[in-house]
């Protein structure tokens, strides 16, 4: 394609960019009808991207070319129309790829803002080509990009517009790849170390609904991508599993509830209360766990791929261990309400990781859950998971606490028979001594437990 550049240098911004458009989609077209594995756009029509429709200038003496505010809507209605007449999904995904994958040069600013709106503007007008094109490069980008890309659409559909929300909340029928990829990228931005990085409530309202109503909604991306070593260290989650778990656990303790100044009369403008929301996203994200055992058996990952990761769970426990310090030295509460918060956030924890252990999500020996949470105040229920009995999957075994790891994969083994003693006779009067009869391995009420009663289990211990 490098030689229609002279073609292109006559023409107007918007003209030579629409040509442009109309020529790379024939481009890919032939390269993916050609059978080349992978199929990959050339260096050349990489720089005509840049060129003619990021406007980066080709070299320090052509001066840059620049759009209007107007020019660059139509850019936009033009871009959303190529894709969405585009039927072939691997030519669009090439296409989305050959204009906005990072190149690490000097055009990737431009690229960032046109990627921004095109996909703002797909969210209002529904385009979802767009919107599937734009979940496969959440995928694949480092996760800085990411967020910046979850900035955007938050300040557009839940600051700059009012009442827009609702049209925000629609990705979750028109594209629940993206919905997954959003929530993923929002958690991560929104981690609750400051007030600036707390989601909006419209925005923790809508993802709230949006898993309540669809629990497997934030398992997409894990179910439908194949996993392999090839994915990006620096990019996002698979899942915002954890993100979600960061939200419900740190809640109690950042999230502070801002109260709405008085009207003329007196009153103050309701708001819902912020702790029945992260109360139901938790119990949600407890029912995520729940669900994976089937879906990592089904995959063959049981044992083998945790989706939570140890050193996301080690920066948690270190912030929640400074969140709590600063609790307890300044506090604007009564000292009874901030034992409270701190008991609950420290119980959600507990539960999180119980229910992620159990389920298969989490691949951490006791040891170290113990070495990790190490710095935590006391919590009964805490105290209880740091104490319980050894987890084992098929591939990974963690070190048992005061048994043998056999005794996690068998019921109850059976009472040995008792045979007469060797040295008596049986007495001439009575029976013969009969054995004592099997006990069963399991009762029909109650199944059996891999958890041992002897095993040392500190209910109340010191501090």
């Amino acid at each position: 394609m490098g030689d229609i550049r002279q073609s292109l240098l006559p023409r107007d911004v918007l003209s030579a960019a629409k040509e442009l458009l109309y020529h790379l989609d024939i481009y890919i077209c032939n390269l993916v009808q050609s059978g080349r594995q992978p199929p990959q756009v050339d260096s050349k029509t990489l720089e005509l991207v840049e060129e003619f429709i990021l406007h980066a200038p080709k070299d320090r003496s052509t001066p840059a070319r620049r759009m209007s505010a107007l020019q660059e809507l139509q850019l936009l209605e033009i871009m959303c129309s190529c894709f969405q007449e585009q039927s072939r999904d691997t030519v669009r995904q090439l296409m989305f790829s050959a204009l906005f994958s990072l190149q690490g040069n000097q055009a990737d600013e431009s690229r960032m803002a046109l990627l921004s709106k095109l996909v703002s503007m797909a969210i209002a007008v529904g385009r979802v080509p767009i919107l599937e094109c734009a979940a496969t490069w959440l995928q694949r980008t480092h996760r800085v990009y990411c967020v910046r890309l979850a900035q955007v659409l938050v300040d557009d559909y839940c600051s700059l517009v009012p009442g827009s929300v609702p049209t925000l909340q629609n990705i979750h029928s028109a594209s629940p790849r993206f919905c997954c990829q959003f929530i993923t990228a929002v958690t991560t931005l929104y981690d609750l170390t400051s007030e600036e990085l707390t989601p909006p409530l419209e925005l923790l309202q809508m993802i709230v609904s949006w898993i309540q109503d669809d629990p497997r909604l934030v398992l997409i991306t894990f179910l439908n991508a194949p996993l392999s070593g090839s994915q990006p260290i620096s990019s996002l989650d698979v899942t915002p599993l954890g993100g979600l778990m960061r939200w419900c656990v740190k809640a109690p303790l950042t999230y502070r509830e801002e109260k709405k100044p008085a009207l003329t009369n007196g009153t103050t403008e309701s708001e819902p209360e912020v702790g029945p929301l992260f109360s139901g996203l938790h119990l949600s994200v407890l029912q995520v766990f729940m669900l994976l055992p089937s879906i990592l058996n089904e995959k063959g990952l049981f044992g083998r791929l945790a989706l939570l990761q140890v050193e996301s769970l080690a920066a948690l426990t270190s912030d929640l261990s400074r969140l709590l310090d600063q609790a307890d030295k300044h506090t604007h509460t009564s000292s009874a309400d901030t034992h409270s918060l701190s008991q609950l956030t420290l119980d959600r924890l507990a539960q999180a990781l119980q229910v992620a252990m159990a389920n298969g999500a989490l691949l951490c020996s006791r040891e170290d859950l113990r070495a990790i949470c190490s710095r935590l105040p006391h919590n009964n229920l805490l105290q209880l998971v740091l104490s319980g009995p050894v987890m084992y999957y098929n591939n990974i075994h963690t070190p048992p606490l005061a048994f043998s790891p056999h005794a996690a994969h068998s019921p109850i083994a059976s009472h040995p028979t008792h045979p007469p003693h060797p040295a008596h006779p049986p007495h001439p009067v009575l029976p013969t001594h009969t054995p004592l009869a099997p006990h069963p391995s399991s009762h029909a009420q109650y199944p059996a437990q891999p958890f041992m009663t002897g095993m040392p289990f500190p209910f109340r211990p010191s501090h």
